[in-house]
Protein backbone atom coordinates (compact mmCIF):
# COMPACT_ATOMS: atom_id res chain seq x y z
CA UNK A 1 0.00 0.00 0.00
CA UNK A 2 1.28 3.59 -1.08
CA UNK A 3 2.39 5.13 2.33
CA UNK A 4 0.17 8.91 2.59
CA UNK A 5 2.03 12.00 2.06
CA UNK A 6 1.27 15.05 3.62
CA UNK A 7 2.90 16.88 0.44
CA UNK A 8 0.45 18.00 -2.05
CA UNK A 9 1.45 15.33 -5.26
CA UNK A 10 3.04 17.18 -8.12
CA UNK A 11 0.69 18.95 -9.87
CA UNK A 12 -1.41 20.24 -7.37
CA UNK A 13 -1.24 23.30 -5.73
CA UNK A 14 -1.11 24.53 -2.22
CA UNK A 15 -4.79 24.89 -1.81
CA UNK A 16 -5.31 21.52 -1.55
CA UNK A 17 -2.03 20.79 0.22
CA UNK A 18 -2.69 18.72 3.82
CA UNK A 19 0.42 20.38 4.71
CA UNK A 20 -0.82 23.64 4.38
CA UNK A 21 -4.12 23.39 5.69
CA UNK A 22 -2.76 20.82 8.89
CA UNK A 23 0.08 23.76 9.39
CA UNK A 24 -2.75 26.80 9.07
CA UNK A 25 -4.95 24.91 11.49
CA UNK A 26 -1.72 24.84 13.77
CA UNK A 27 -1.21 28.54 13.00
CA UNK A 28 -4.69 29.40 14.45
CA UNK A 29 -4.47 27.67 17.52
CA UNK A 30 -0.79 28.98 18.46
CA UNK A 31 -2.00 32.75 17.67
CA UNK A 32 -4.77 31.91 20.42
CA UNK A 33 -2.77 30.04 23.11
CA UNK A 34 -0.56 32.76 22.78
CA UNK A 35 -3.12 35.60 23.33
CA UNK A 36 -4.16 33.44 26.66
CA UNK A 37 -0.45 33.05 27.41
CA UNK A 38 -0.10 36.47 28.17
CA UNK A 39 -2.41 36.89 30.97
CA UNK A 40 -6.21 38.79 31.56
CA UNK A 41 -7.41 41.41 28.81
CA UNK A 42 -9.61 42.39 27.08
CA UNK A 43 -10.29 39.22 25.85
CA UNK A 44 -8.74 36.87 28.17
CA UNK A 45 -10.49 36.68 31.41
CA UNK A 46 -9.56 37.58 35.04
CA UNK A 47 -9.64 34.39 37.15
CA UNK A 48 -8.13 35.95 40.73
CA UNK A 49 -5.40 34.28 42.67
CA UNK A 50 -4.20 30.77 41.58
CA UNK A 51 -3.89 27.92 44.72
CA UNK A 52 -2.23 24.89 42.60
CA UNK A 53 0.09 24.28 40.01
CA UNK A 54 -3.13 23.27 38.11
CA UNK A 55 -3.34 24.85 34.58
CA UNK A 56 -4.82 27.61 32.59
CA UNK A 57 -1.24 29.28 33.04
CA UNK A 58 -0.03 32.81 31.93
CA UNK A 59 2.22 35.47 32.54
CA UNK A 60 2.48 36.51 35.55
CA UNK A 61 1.75 40.37 36.16
CA UNK A 62 3.72 42.77 35.49
CA UNK A 63 5.92 40.73 33.09
CA UNK A 64 4.85 42.42 29.93
CA UNK A 65 2.68 45.50 28.93
CA UNK A 66 -1.23 44.42 28.93
CA UNK A 67 -1.82 44.01 25.49
CA UNK A 68 -4.28 46.56 24.06
CA UNK A 69 -7.67 45.67 22.95
CA UNK A 70 -7.50 46.06 19.55
CA UNK A 71 -4.41 44.05 19.51
CA UNK A 72 -5.67 40.67 21.12
CA UNK A 73 -8.94 41.45 19.26
CA UNK A 74 -7.15 41.92 15.97
CA UNK A 75 -4.88 38.63 16.70
CA UNK A 76 -7.92 36.27 17.33
CA UNK A 77 -9.77 37.64 14.28
CA UNK A 78 -6.82 36.40 12.79
CA UNK A 79 -6.58 33.29 14.17
CA UNK A 80 -10.42 32.48 13.27
CA UNK A 81 -9.46 33.84 9.78
CA UNK A 82 -6.35 31.58 9.13
CA UNK A 83 -7.93 28.08 10.80
CA UNK A 84 -10.97 28.21 8.82
CA UNK A 85 -9.28 29.19 5.83
CA UNK A 86 -6.80 25.66 7.17
CA UNK A 87 -9.92 23.62 7.53
CA UNK A 88 -10.72 24.27 4.00
CA UNK A 89 -7.45 23.53 2.76
CA UNK A 90 -7.34 20.21 4.65
CA UNK A 91 -10.76 19.36 3.25
CA UNK A 92 -10.06 19.97 -0.43
CA UNK A 93 -7.22 18.01 0.02
CA UNK A 94 -9.84 14.90 1.23
CA UNK A 95 -11.96 15.60 -1.45
CA UNK A 96 -9.32 15.32 -4.35
CA UNK A 97 -7.78 12.04 -2.70
CA UNK A 98 -5.66 12.18 0.42
CA UNK A 99 -6.82 9.72 2.61
CA UNK A 100 -5.05 10.57 5.99
CA UNK A 101 -3.85 8.45 9.03
CA UNK A 102 -7.04 8.97 10.69
CA UNK A 103 -5.64 8.07 14.56
CA UNK A 104 -2.43 10.91 13.15
CA UNK A 105 -5.60 13.63 12.47
CA UNK A 106 -7.29 12.48 15.67
CA UNK A 107 -3.84 13.35 17.75
CA UNK A 108 -3.51 15.96 16.44
CA UNK A 109 -6.36 17.56 17.05
CA UNK A 110 -6.31 16.20 20.78
CA UNK A 111 -3.08 18.02 20.88
CA UNK A 112 -4.24 21.00 19.73
CA UNK A 113 -6.79 20.91 22.11
CA UNK A 114 -5.28 20.18 25.46
CA UNK A 115 -2.59 23.09 23.93
CA UNK A 116 -5.65 25.46 24.41
CA UNK A 117 -6.95 23.96 28.03
CA UNK A 118 -3.38 24.92 29.27
CA UNK A 119 -4.56 29.20 29.05
CA UNK A 120 -7.71 30.62 30.50
CA UNK A 121 -10.13 31.36 28.38
CA UNK A 122 -11.19 33.52 25.99
CA UNK A 123 -13.94 36.02 24.96
CA UNK A 124 -16.67 34.51 26.68
CA UNK A 125 -16.89 34.60 30.59
CA UNK A 126 -19.83 32.28 30.85
CA UNK A 127 -17.50 29.80 32.39
CA UNK A 128 -17.43 32.25 35.66
CA UNK A 129 -21.20 31.50 35.65
CA UNK A 130 -20.91 27.59 35.33
CA UNK A 131 -18.39 28.36 38.50
CA UNK A 132 -21.14 30.71 40.22
CA UNK A 133 -23.67 28.43 39.71
CA UNK A 134 -21.41 25.25 41.23
CA UNK A 135 -21.07 27.84 44.10
CA UNK A 136 -24.44 28.08 45.26
CA UNK A 137 -25.05 24.36 45.81
CA UNK A 138 -21.88 23.82 47.11
CA UNK A 139 -23.26 26.85 49.89
CA UNK A 140 -26.86 24.61 50.14
CA UNK A 141 -28.83 26.79 47.74
CA UNK A 142 -30.84 26.69 44.37
CA UNK A 143 -29.07 28.07 41.41
CA UNK A 144 -32.29 28.02 39.54
CA UNK A 145 -34.13 30.46 42.14
CA UNK A 146 -31.21 32.12 43.76
CA UNK A 147 -28.74 34.56 41.54
CA UNK A 148 -24.67 35.04 42.14
CA UNK A 149 -25.76 38.86 42.52
CA UNK A 150 -28.07 38.05 45.74
CA UNK A 151 -25.23 36.23 47.39
CA UNK A 152 -22.13 37.92 46.52
CA UNK A 153 -24.03 41.79 46.89
CA UNK A 154 -24.53 40.99 50.80
CA UNK A 155 -21.62 38.79 51.58
CA UNK A 156 -18.10 38.37 50.67
CA UNK A 157 -17.67 35.17 48.43
CA UNK A 158 -13.98 34.10 47.22
CA UNK A 159 -15.62 32.41 44.17
CA UNK A 160 -18.87 34.74 43.36
CA UNK A 161 -16.59 37.70 43.36
CA UNK A 162 -14.84 37.16 40.18
CA UNK A 163 -18.18 36.55 38.06
CA UNK A 164 -19.28 39.01 35.63
CA UNK A 165 -21.95 40.86 33.98
CA UNK A 166 -24.61 40.60 32.32
CA UNK A 167 -25.67 37.47 34.14
CA UNK A 168 -24.74 38.24 37.46
CA UNK A 169 -28.88 38.49 38.37
CA UNK A 170 -29.62 35.41 36.18
CA UNK A 171 -30.83 32.21 37.68
CA UNK A 172 -29.21 29.00 35.54
CA UNK A 173 -30.87 27.82 32.65
CA UNK A 174 -29.25 24.62 32.79
CA UNK A 175 -29.94 21.16 32.78
CA UNK A 176 -29.58 18.37 36.11
CA UNK A 177 -26.58 17.11 34.29
CA UNK A 178 -24.87 20.68 33.76
CA UNK A 179 -25.74 21.43 37.56
CA UNK A 180 -24.09 18.15 38.59
CA UNK A 181 -20.99 18.93 36.62
CA UNK A 182 -20.61 23.05 37.67
CA UNK A 183 -20.90 21.05 41.15
CA UNK A 184 -18.43 18.69 41.17
CA UNK A 185 -15.84 21.63 39.18
CA UNK A 186 -16.32 23.31 42.52
CA UNK A 187 -15.98 20.22 45.00
CA UNK A 188 -12.48 19.74 42.94
CA UNK A 189 -11.79 23.43 42.60
CA UNK A 190 -12.48 24.49 46.66
CA UNK A 191 -12.62 28.02 46.94
CA UNK A 192 -10.63 29.19 44.33
CA UNK A 193 -12.13 30.45 41.00
CA UNK A 194 -8.53 29.53 39.00
CA UNK A 195 -9.02 25.92 40.13
CA UNK A 196 -12.47 25.74 39.42
CA UNK A 197 -12.30 27.04 36.23
CA UNK A 198 -9.52 24.51 34.81
CA UNK A 199 -11.76 21.62 35.70
CA UNK A 200 -14.86 23.20 33.37
CA UNK A 201 -12.64 23.39 30.96
CA UNK A 202 -11.58 20.14 31.35
CA UNK A 203 -15.24 19.26 31.75
CA UNK A 204 -15.73 21.13 28.38
CA UNK A 205 -13.22 19.29 26.36
CA UNK A 206 -14.00 15.56 27.75
CA UNK A 207 -17.74 15.46 26.11
CA UNK A 208 -16.33 17.66 23.05
CA UNK A 209 -13.57 14.53 22.57
CA UNK A 210 -16.37 11.49 22.79
CA UNK A 211 -18.24 13.71 20.48
CA UNK A 212 -15.60 13.78 17.98
CA UNK A 213 -14.85 10.03 18.27
CA UNK A 214 -18.37 8.73 17.84
CA UNK A 215 -18.44 10.83 14.55
CA UNK A 216 -15.36 8.79 13.35
CA UNK A 217 -17.53 5.94 14.50
CA UNK A 218 -20.47 6.55 12.36
CA UNK A 219 -17.64 6.72 9.18
CA UNK A 220 -16.08 3.32 9.56
CA UNK A 221 -15.08 1.23 7.12
CA UNK A 222 -14.07 4.69 4.85
CA UNK A 223 -10.68 5.98 5.76
CA UNK A 224 -11.09 8.99 3.62
CA UNK A 225 -14.51 10.04 5.42
CA UNK A 226 -13.11 9.04 8.48
CA UNK A 227 -9.88 11.30 8.08
CA UNK A 228 -12.66 14.23 7.01
CA UNK A 229 -14.76 13.30 10.14
CA UNK A 230 -11.59 13.67 12.77
CA UNK A 231 -10.74 17.04 10.42
CA UNK A 232 -14.59 18.35 10.78
CA UNK A 233 -14.41 17.94 14.86
CA UNK A 234 -11.47 16.80 16.75
CA UNK A 235 -9.14 18.99 14.79
CA UNK A 236 -11.32 21.97 13.54
CA UNK A 237 -9.81 25.09 14.53
CA UNK A 238 -13.51 26.93 14.81
CA UNK A 239 -14.66 23.95 16.99
CA UNK A 240 -11.41 24.49 18.98
CA UNK A 241 -12.03 28.02 19.65
CA UNK A 242 -16.06 28.13 19.90
CA UNK A 243 -16.18 24.99 22.48
CA UNK A 244 -12.46 24.30 24.06
CA UNK A 245 -11.42 28.26 23.81
CA UNK A 246 -14.22 29.31 25.68
CA UNK A 247 -14.59 26.35 28.16
CA UNK A 248 -18.26 25.53 26.82
CA UNK A 249 -20.68 23.08 27.98
CA UNK A 250 -22.36 22.84 24.43
CA UNK A 251 -20.42 19.07 24.25
CA UNK A 252 -22.57 17.52 27.24
CA UNK A 253 -26.07 17.04 25.23
CA UNK A 254 -24.26 16.77 21.73
CA UNK A 255 -22.01 13.64 22.98
CA UNK A 256 -25.36 12.26 24.62
CA UNK A 257 -27.17 12.92 21.18
CA UNK A 258 -24.86 11.29 19.29
CA UNK A 259 -24.30 8.53 21.36
CA UNK A 260 -28.13 7.58 21.42
CA UNK A 261 -28.11 8.02 17.48
CA UNK A 262 -25.19 5.26 17.71
CA UNK A 263 -27.79 3.04 19.51
CA UNK A 264 -30.66 3.23 17.33
CA UNK A 265 -29.67 0.13 15.40
CA UNK A 266 -29.39 -1.87 18.60
CA UNK A 267 -31.30 -0.40 21.13
CA UNK A 268 -34.28 1.72 21.32
CA UNK A 269 -34.91 2.12 24.73
CA UNK A 270 -30.98 2.51 24.65
CA UNK A 271 -30.99 5.44 22.17
CA UNK A 272 -33.92 7.09 24.17
CA UNK A 273 -31.93 6.86 27.69
CA UNK A 274 -29.26 8.51 25.97
CA UNK A 275 -31.55 11.03 24.10
CA UNK A 276 -33.08 11.98 27.63
CA UNK A 277 -29.71 12.61 29.41
CA UNK A 278 -28.98 14.85 26.16
CA UNK A 279 -31.93 16.70 27.16
CA UNK A 280 -31.15 17.07 30.74
CA UNK A 281 -27.95 19.08 29.81
CA UNK A 282 -29.91 21.51 27.39
CA UNK A 283 -33.27 21.38 25.81
CA UNK A 284 -32.19 22.47 22.75
CA UNK A 285 -31.14 19.27 21.39
CA UNK A 286 -34.29 18.34 21.67
CA UNK A 287 -34.06 18.57 17.63
CA UNK A 288 -31.82 15.43 17.93
CA UNK A 289 -34.81 13.76 19.44
CA UNK A 290 -37.43 15.10 16.42
CA UNK A 291 -34.58 13.66 14.16
CA UNK A 292 -34.70 9.85 15.97
CA UNK A 293 -38.52 10.23 16.07
CA UNK A 294 -38.50 10.65 12.65
CA UNK A 295 -36.21 8.13 11.74
CA UNK A 296 -38.20 5.46 14.20
CA UNK A 297 -41.37 6.20 12.17
CA UNK A 298 -42.02 3.29 10.18
CA UNK A 299 -40.82 1.09 13.21
CA UNK A 300 -43.54 1.56 15.67
CA UNK A 301 -42.48 -0.22 18.47
CA UNK A 302 -38.48 1.14 18.56
CA UNK A 303 -40.63 4.49 18.35
CA UNK A 304 -42.61 3.38 21.69
CA UNK A 305 -39.21 2.19 22.93
CA UNK A 306 -37.18 5.56 21.92
CA UNK A 307 -40.01 7.46 23.77
CA UNK A 308 -40.27 5.66 26.90
CA UNK A 309 -36.37 5.62 27.33
CA UNK A 310 -36.02 9.12 26.88
CA UNK A 311 -39.56 9.59 29.40
CA UNK A 312 -37.37 7.27 31.88
CA UNK A 313 -34.51 9.38 31.76
CA UNK A 314 -35.73 12.98 31.83
CA UNK A 315 -38.71 11.93 33.69
CA UNK A 316 -35.96 11.16 36.56
CA UNK A 317 -33.44 13.79 36.05
CA UNK A 318 -36.01 16.78 35.66
CA UNK A 319 -39.30 15.26 37.61
CA UNK A 320 -37.01 13.63 40.77
CA UNK A 321 -33.68 15.25 40.88
CA UNK A 322 -34.34 18.63 40.02
CA UNK A 323 -37.80 20.11 39.26
CA UNK A 324 -37.32 23.33 38.74
CA UNK A 325 -35.19 22.92 36.50
CA UNK A 326 -36.91 22.15 33.18
CA UNK A 327 -39.16 25.45 33.97
CA UNK A 328 -35.67 27.48 34.48
CA UNK A 329 -34.13 25.62 31.46
CA UNK A 330 -37.39 26.99 29.63
CA UNK A 331 -36.63 30.93 30.00
CA UNK A 332 -33.92 30.69 27.90
CA UNK A 333 -36.62 30.49 24.71
CA UNK A 334 -37.37 33.51 25.37
CA UNK A 335 -34.17 35.68 24.94
CA UNK A 336 -33.24 37.60 22.00
CA UNK A 337 -29.50 37.56 21.44
CA UNK A 338 -27.82 40.76 20.48
CA UNK A 339 -26.20 39.34 17.40
CA UNK A 340 -29.34 37.81 16.10
CA UNK A 341 -32.00 38.21 12.68
CA UNK A 342 -34.56 39.21 15.52
CA UNK A 343 -32.94 41.76 17.84
CA UNK A 344 -33.90 44.74 15.11
CA UNK A 345 -37.32 43.57 14.64
CA UNK A 346 -37.51 42.68 18.50
CA UNK A 347 -36.66 46.36 18.84
CA UNK A 348 -38.64 47.46 16.98
CA UNK A 349 -41.67 45.08 18.07
CA UNK A 350 -41.41 46.20 21.68
CA UNK A 351 -42.51 49.75 21.24
CA UNK A 352 -45.92 48.26 20.39
CA UNK A 353 -46.36 45.23 21.84
CA UNK A 354 -45.25 43.56 25.65
CA UNK A 355 -42.37 41.88 25.59
CA UNK A 356 -43.67 38.28 25.90
CA UNK A 357 -45.89 38.93 23.03
CA UNK A 358 -43.02 40.27 21.07
CA UNK A 359 -40.87 37.55 21.60
CA UNK A 360 -44.32 34.95 20.77
CA UNK A 361 -44.31 36.73 17.60
CA UNK A 362 -40.65 36.03 16.65
CA UNK A 363 -40.62 32.57 18.17
CA UNK A 364 -43.60 31.96 15.66
CA UNK A 365 -41.43 32.92 12.89
CA UNK A 366 -38.02 31.15 13.74
CA UNK A 367 -40.02 28.05 14.50
CA UNK A 368 -41.85 28.47 10.95
CA UNK A 369 -38.27 29.53 9.67
CA UNK A 370 -36.57 26.39 11.43
CA UNK A 371 -39.22 24.08 9.27
CA UNK A 372 -38.94 25.76 6.07
CA UNK A 373 -35.10 25.83 6.13
CA UNK A 374 -35.09 22.52 6.74
CA UNK A 375 -37.51 21.32 4.10
CA UNK A 376 -35.46 23.44 1.49
CA UNK A 377 -32.42 21.85 2.10
CA UNK A 378 -33.94 18.59 2.59
CA UNK A 379 -34.67 19.04 -1.03
CA UNK A 380 -31.17 19.11 -2.42
CA UNK A 381 -29.18 17.24 0.30
CA UNK A 382 -27.95 13.47 -1.20
CA UNK A 383 -28.78 10.42 1.07
CA UNK A 384 -25.73 8.15 2.20
CA UNK A 385 -26.08 5.52 3.97
CA UNK A 386 -24.15 5.94 7.62
CA UNK A 387 -21.46 3.05 7.98
CA UNK A 388 -23.37 -0.32 9.20
CA UNK A 389 -26.45 -0.17 7.15
CA UNK A 390 -27.75 -3.90 6.62
CA UNK A 391 -26.97 -4.97 3.21
CA UNK A 392 -30.46 -4.09 0.65
CA UNK A 393 -31.63 -1.64 3.04
CA UNK A 394 -32.06 1.69 0.99
CA UNK A 395 -30.11 4.80 3.07
CA UNK A 396 -34.05 6.65 3.62
CA UNK A 397 -35.10 3.07 5.29
CA UNK A 398 -32.32 2.69 7.64
CA UNK A 399 -33.15 4.90 11.22
CA UNK A 400 -29.57 6.14 11.96
CA UNK A 401 -29.26 7.79 8.43
CA UNK A 402 -32.72 9.01 8.73
CA UNK A 403 -31.40 10.47 11.94
CA UNK A 404 -28.46 11.77 10.62
CA UNK A 405 -29.44 13.58 8.07
CA UNK A 406 -32.81 14.88 9.55
CA UNK A 407 -30.58 16.06 12.38
CA UNK A 408 -28.50 17.73 9.86
CA UNK A 409 -31.63 19.45 8.36
CA UNK A 410 -33.29 20.76 11.75
CA UNK A 411 -29.83 22.13 13.35
CA UNK A 412 -28.91 23.94 10.34
CA UNK A 413 -32.40 25.29 9.99
CA UNK A 414 -32.37 26.37 13.84
CA UNK A 415 -29.20 27.87 14.14
CA UNK A 416 -30.12 30.08 11.15
CA UNK A 417 -33.95 31.43 12.68
CA UNK A 418 -33.18 30.87 16.31
CA UNK A 419 -34.03 34.01 18.33
CA UNK A 420 -31.21 33.03 20.77
CA UNK A 421 -27.72 31.91 19.09
CA UNK A 422 -24.17 31.90 19.82
CA UNK A 423 -21.35 30.46 17.46
CA UNK A 424 -20.72 27.48 20.02
CA UNK A 425 -24.16 26.29 18.79
CA UNK A 426 -23.28 25.80 15.80
CA UNK A 427 -21.56 22.39 17.53
CA UNK A 428 -24.76 20.47 16.62
CA UNK A 429 -24.52 20.85 13.03
CA UNK A 430 -20.94 20.30 12.44
CA UNK A 431 -21.42 16.53 13.93
CA UNK A 432 -24.01 15.93 11.63
CA UNK A 433 -22.76 17.94 8.36
CA UNK A 434 -19.20 15.59 9.07
CA UNK A 435 -21.16 12.68 7.46
CA UNK A 436 -24.26 14.38 5.68
CA UNK A 437 -21.82 16.47 3.52
CA UNK A 438 -19.67 14.09 2.19
CA UNK A 439 -18.41 14.34 -1.20
CA UNK A 440 -19.63 12.06 -4.38
CA UNK A 441 -21.89 12.52 -8.09
CA UNK A 442 -24.76 11.05 -9.37
CA UNK A 443 -22.55 9.49 -11.66
CA UNK A 444 -19.80 7.92 -9.29
CA UNK A 445 -18.71 4.06 -9.62
CA UNK A 446 -19.56 3.95 -5.77
CA UNK A 447 -23.25 5.00 -6.64
CA UNK A 448 -23.12 7.29 -3.78
CA UNK A 449 -25.69 10.19 -5.53
CA UNK A 450 -23.92 13.06 -4.41
CA UNK A 451 -23.33 16.42 -5.50
CA UNK A 452 -19.91 16.94 -5.81
CA UNK A 453 -17.48 15.18 -8.41
CA UNK A 454 -16.62 11.79 -7.52
CA UNK A 455 -13.90 11.10 -4.94
CA UNK A 456 -13.21 7.86 -6.96
CA UNK A 457 -11.82 10.22 -9.99
CA UNK A 458 -10.08 12.53 -7.91
CA UNK A 459 -8.38 9.71 -5.69
CA UNK A 460 -7.08 8.26 -9.24
CA UNK A 461 -6.19 11.56 -10.40
CA UNK A 462 -3.94 12.25 -6.68
CA UNK A 463 -2.42 9.36 -7.25
CA UNK A 464 -1.49 9.62 -10.64
CA UNK A 465 -0.56 13.27 -9.68
CA UNK A 466 1.82 11.45 -7.20
CA UNK A 467 3.23 9.43 -9.51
Amino acid sequence: MMRTSWLPPAGLTWRNSPRVGLGLILLATLLTVAVGVLGPSAVTLTLGPRASLLPPYYLPSGTVPTPGEWVVSGVLYGAVIIGGVGLSIAVRAVRDGWTPTVWRVFTFGVVLNVATLMVPPLTSADVLMYAAYGRLQALGMNPYDITPAAVFRSQFDPVLRWTERPWQDTPSVYGPIMSWVQLLANRFGGLNMHDIVFWLQLSAFIPFLVTSAVVVWLAHGDEQLKGRAALLTIANPLLIWAITAGAHNEGWSVMFAMLGIMLMRKTSIGAGVMMGLAGACKLSIGLYGLAMVWGYRRQPRKLVGLLVGTALSMGLLYGLFAPGALFAALRNTSYVSVGSWAQPFYTVLTYFLPVPAATGVLGVVSYAGTLTIAWMLSRVLPWHAVAGTPDGVAPDRDPITIAVRTALLLSVGWLTTSLYTLSWYDLIAWGPWCWSARHGSTGCSSGAGCCCPCPTSRAAAWTTARA
